[in-house]
């Protein structure tokens, strides 16, 4: 009898469990739609289950299948490609997603209908550029261009990092095997923070590196503030970054900010029209979100560079060509490329592109409805997020033949417009898009000026949050050109 019992006990469970899912599913899509039936025409799509909506189901496509294209493809064939912009629910937030060059262009472009909206407004700085809108993002952005975007800006950096950039690569080769993304990741941060900071390499600053490695990694996760996840410790990350900028700050502040040519000082100069300078809350948090924006986005992108040359030995030998005419050009006058002679690279330049689009280095980019918006006959409710899914139309074959190929001859002709959004696009378009250019044709030049790497596993698995990397974070061979040994792993 005892058996017969935890058997119907069993069976009742089993058929109650799916019958359950199936109501939360729909019931809170319904919920949605009754709320705003006869009022407004909400967006195609479904909002998931309860709290959670659809984020186990695109981190199921991220992380576990390893398709990040299906999220987005999947709702495409289920609802069509009319608008492309769909309901959903992620993060913790009904939301609408949007992923055509119009859709897109609509939301970036249209600051008085929406507004800046990371996932986690705390992590990059409630107070930064990043998040600041309106004249004081204005404000905050021109003084940054200036710093870091500008040609005369770029002339002085262009010099300040090629050392280390050298010096890197010839660490690299004495060791003979490398995890590239782990080194790539190591000597940009390096020169960014002395760039930003005039931080030079310490134990300071390799403490550093792994908080904002923790903050990067806590930017796209679920916001739960709960022991052991990657939110949690990224708020964590986040305090010991302010502590250590604030330090700095202050005791800059005592020196009156002398014999610093940085950014973290030009932002402490930077005054409004009434001659107001920024709050320390400001500062810090402006260095924070432009580091995270920064150092990880150009590592990935340089990173990916070197991976898929890695694969292309034509394309790989014709950046050598143009680097080295590059440097018979130089004629010796010196070691290092300037700013200038990055304008006359044309192939470096598209093999720059072609790694950009391919590394997606920003696949989302966050807004918030400060209105309920009209288009094209649907309505996003005034307080939805908005996701604009940059990624869709990079790899999208409509727009990129074969997109997943890594093919920079494809830029022999530009993109057709609004299909190429690799910073974002709008007022708030990045504010370091030639900075990580020229970083990307530095590494690129001395590369294929000095040395040569195999993969050693071309066909690893790639992981896609928060950034992508192959799950080896690309191991390769690496040694000067010219040299061999009987051992040789790039035979």
């Amino acid at each position: 009898m005892q058996v017969a019992e935890w058997a119907w006990w069993f069976g009742l469970v089993l058929g109650a469990v799916p019958l359950l899912a199936v109501a939360l599913w729909h019931g809170a899509d319904s919920y949605y739609r009754a709320r705003f039936h006869g009022s407004l025409k909400l967006p195609p799509g479904h909002m998931g289950f309860p709290l959670v909506g659809e984020t186990l189901s695109l981190l199921w496509y991220f992380k576990v299948v390893r398709r990040p294209d299906g999220f987005i493809d999947a709702k495409k064939t289920r609802y069509g490609e009319e608008v492309c912009m769909y309901r959903t629910h992620l993060f913790g937030s009904p939301s609408v997603l949007v992923c055509s060059p119009a859709a897109n262009k609509f939301v970036l472009q249209s600051p008085d209908s929406f507004g800046i909206r990371w996932p986690s407004p705390e992590l990059v700085g409630v107070a930064s550029v990043s998040n600041a809108e309106g004249a004081q993002h204005a404000r905050l952005r021109g003084f940054i261009v200036a710093a870091i975007n500008q040609p005369s800006s770029l002339r002085r950096i262009a010099q300040a990092v090629q050392p280390r950039v050298t010096a890197a690569l010839l660490s690299w080769a004495d060791r003979g095997t490398i995890t590239a993304a782990t080194e790539i990741r190591t000597v940009t941060f390096d020169n960014i923070c002395e760039t930003f900071v005039s931080m030079k390499p310490s134990p300071l600053t390799a403490k550093i590196r792994q908080w904002f490695a923790g903050v990067v990694a806590g930017v796209r996760a679920t916001p739960w503030d709960i022991p052991g996840t990657a939110f949690h410790r990224a708020l964590k990350c986040r305090r010991k970054l302010t502590a250590v900028f604030r330090t700095e700050l202050q005791t800059r502040r005592k020196n009156n900010n002398v014999a610093k040519d940085d950014l973290m000082s030009g932002l402490m100069r930077t005054e409004d029209e009434q001659g107001n300078k920024l709050s320390d809350d400001e500062v810090v948090d402006s260095i924070v979100s432009l580091v995270v924006g920064g150092y990880e986005s150009t590592a990935s992108a340089i990173m990916w560079a070197v991976y898929y040359l890695a694969k292309s030995p034509d394309a790989l030998a014709k950046l050598r060509e143009e680097n080295v005419g590059m440097r018979r050009e130089m004629n010796g006058a010196s070691n290092f490329l300037s700013f200038d002679d990055t304008a006359k690279m044309k192939y470096t330049a598209k093999v720059v592109e072609e790694a950009i689009r391919l590394a997606n280095i920003a696949p989302t980019i966050f807004r918030v409805a400060h209105k309920d918006v009209e288009y094209r006959g649907y309505t996003i409710p005034k307080g939805w997020k908005v996701v604009v899914w940059l990624r869709s139309l990079h790899t999208d074959a409509r727009y990129y033949p074969d997109p997943l190929t890594f093919n920079p001859d494809r830029w022999d002709k530009p993109a057709k417009p609004g299909t190429y959004q690799v910073f974002g696009g709008g007022h708030r378009i990045c504010a370091g898009n030639m900075l990580a250019r020229l970083q990307l044709t530095i590494m690129l030049h001395h590369l294929a000026l000095g040395y040569q790497w195999k993969l050693l596993n071309p066909d690893a698995a790639i992981d896609y949050l928060p950034h992508p990397r192959p799950v080896d974070g690309a191991a390769m061979a690496f040694r000067k050109l010219g040299t061999s040994s009987s051992e040789d792993p790039l035979k």
